[in-house]
């Protein structure tokens, strides 16, 4: 059975004196895979403004946009109507040896390799390995995300958008981001590669159809096991159809919802506003 589910991304940038100018990117578009289908998506932009879009190295529809006129604030919006589909059965996984020959000359190493956020130290690479020793791919990266998963407290204002996965371990707190975070750098730790998804999840699917529910923009990962496959490591679930994905990469500097540079006096931080509403 499928769902229908209709996303209202908001984000709020103010400045305390006009900006001359700014240049911008939004990454807020979600992507049509086997498991959705997007069947409306546009992003609106407040002043207005000429838009132009891309499809970057890893696969995401980037929406950009300038402002050269002065401006006190900016306010973009993308709303999405996306139809998704429960998961498929896991796939029968390569053997770890198959998967490491794999990926050692190909896209994959990409994947494997540690970037600024999904950086650890040796010492918890070490307790990834011995978490993961004589599992196969599945148990593996199930093992990891449950060691993630008992390390972490979701909890808010104890990281940020720079934030990398040994801090998140160190402070044993974070948020979606962090866990995804934590997670990706294990799993290439034993030599599986995973990569970072950013997205939205429903946050209660359970919700009466045509009532908005208020919720936010969500990360989870992905890993390879002779396919991708995706893991929820804060909610400890394989996505589902309350999933939807925008955008994957390394890490969230890959992925950012919305970038941009702007001449000006520094300004206040975005305020963020997600709706969902299920259709079906």
């Amino acid at each position: 059975m499928t769902s229908r589910l209709r996303i209202r991304h908001e984000t709020r940038v103010g400045y305390p004196s006009p900006a001359s100018s700014s240049y911008n990117e939004a990454r807020m578009s979600p992507l049509t895979l086997p498991t959705q289908t997007v069947l409306d998506s546009r992003v609106t932009v407040s002043p207005a403004a000429s838009q132009w879009t891309y499809w970057d190295y890893w696969g995401t529809q980037v929406t950009v946009f300038d402002l050269a006129d002065p401006h006190t604030s900016l306010s973009l919006t993308a709303t999405s109507l996306v139809e998704t589909a429960p998961p498929s059965p896991l796939p029968v996984p390569l053997d770890r040896a198959e998967i490491a020959a794999r990926s050692a000359d190909s896209r994959l190493t990409e994947f494997l390799a540690a970037t600024a956020r999904t950086t650890v130290g040796p010492e918890l690479a070490e307790r990834a390995r011995a978490a993961a020793a004589g599992l196969d791919a599945h148990q593996a990266a199930t093992a990891l995300t449950d060691l993630v998963r008992a390390r972490l407290d979701y909890c808010r204002g104890t990281t940020g958008v720079h934030s990398g996965a040994q801090e998140a371990w160190d402070q044993q707190g974070g948020v979606c981001q962090d866990f995804a975070h934590l997670s990706v750098a294990l799993l290439r730790a034993v030599g599986l590669p995973a990569r970072y998804v950013s997205g939205y999840l429903h946050p209660a699917p359970d919700a009466a159809a045509d009532g908005p529910v208020a919720g936010e923009s969500h990360a989870w990962v992905e890993y390879w096991a002779g396919a991708w496959i995706g893991h929820d490591p804060t909610n400890g679930t394989h996505p589902g159809e309350s999933h939807v994905i925008v955008a994957r990469g390394r890490e969230y500097g890959d992925v950012p919802p919305h970038k941009g540079v702007y001449r000006g006096a520094p300004g206040e931080l975005p305020q963020v506003r997600v709706e969902f509403t299920r259709l079906a």
